[in-house]
């Protein structure tokens, strides 16, 4: 299956018929978001879709709230990707503070591949959640077996972890585990 990325600058051009890449009104978010809602819409199949913000200048708080927030929820409660993952990419130093800030007030994260490559978890994660995030992260996979001793807890804790991880897309179920969203679609 071929990933799907989405140009947030090509789409936000596209939907307000602007020749700019600021992202800085509430009906501009809005208009952006419901775009983007009907491309993940149609491709339906479970896989990665990318949304690139790296051609994004400006983005205020509205945006990233209508944007981002609004979108991680209707993701996981709508399921528009049909069992399928967002990553955000391109999400600049810029980015950051505004969309820590959304994800944090309404308890949502993300996973993000920040500039240089590197995947990290942004928003609100508890400690237990970050730290089996990027355990799995660093293995590309791993059962809660695999894990409960390096985590210090049982099995069943790092299980409820892990389900919760995934019930919240930043993990994928695999076969035999729980798979970061970049390790490769043969990892299972």
């Amino acid at each position: 299956m071929t990933p799907l990325t989405i140009d947030v600058c090509a789409v936000l051009r596209s939907a307000v018929n602007q020749n700019y890449g600021n992202l800085l009104t509430r009906d501009t978010g809005m208009a952006v978001r419901h775009q983007i809602e009907r491309e993940l819409a149609a491709n339906r199949g479970g896989g990665i879709t990318s949304l690139d913000f790296s051609s994004i200048g400006l983005m205020d708080y509205s945006c990233a709230d209508e944007v981002v927030a609004k979108l991680l929820v209707l993701l996981q409660d709508d399921d528009l990707t049909r069992g399928g993952y967002v990553v955000f990419r391109g999400i600049g130093e810029e980015h950051l503070e505004v969309v820590e800030s959304v994800l944090k007030h309404h308890g949502l994260a993300l996973v993000c591949l920040c500039e240089d490559g590197s995947p990290r978890v942004i928003g609100r994660v508890s400690e237990a959640e970050r730290r089996a995030w990027e355990m799995v992260r660093a293995r590309g996979k791993a059962a809660p077996s695999e894990l409960a001793d390096e985590f210090g807890f049982g099995e069943d804790f790092v299980a409820e972890v892990l389900d919760e991880l995934a019930r919240r897309r930043l993990l994928r179920r695999g076969l035999t585990g729980f798979v970061a969203l970049d390790a490769p679609d043969t990892v299972q």
